[in-house]
């Protein structure tokens, strides 16, 4: 198996946003479970959910692009 083939499947990334999602999910479990939650967890809450989109929004921004380039109409000149 060449590298370049093992690099295209992307497992790694894959890996870390399988642990991220479990990791709020198990995060928003807790919150729910709290009888009175406290600024501090609610705020604990946040980071992990905000965490999640950041990686989220990563992870397919470094996707590649296979869409055609856009093309600019040329200006006439008179």
């Amino acid at each position: 198996m060449k590298a370049e083939q093992l690099d295209s499947w992307r497992i790694i990334p894959r890996i870390m946003m399988l642990a991220l999602i479990v990791m709020n999910f198990r995060v928003i479990e807790w919150f729910m479970s709290l009888d009175a939650p406290t600024m501090e967890q609610a705020g604990m809450l946040s980071v992990m959910t905000g965490a999640l989109t950041a990686a989220f929004g990563l992870y397919l921004g470094n996707s590649e692009k296979s869409s055609p380039p856009i093309v600019q109409a040329s200006k006439s000149t008179k």
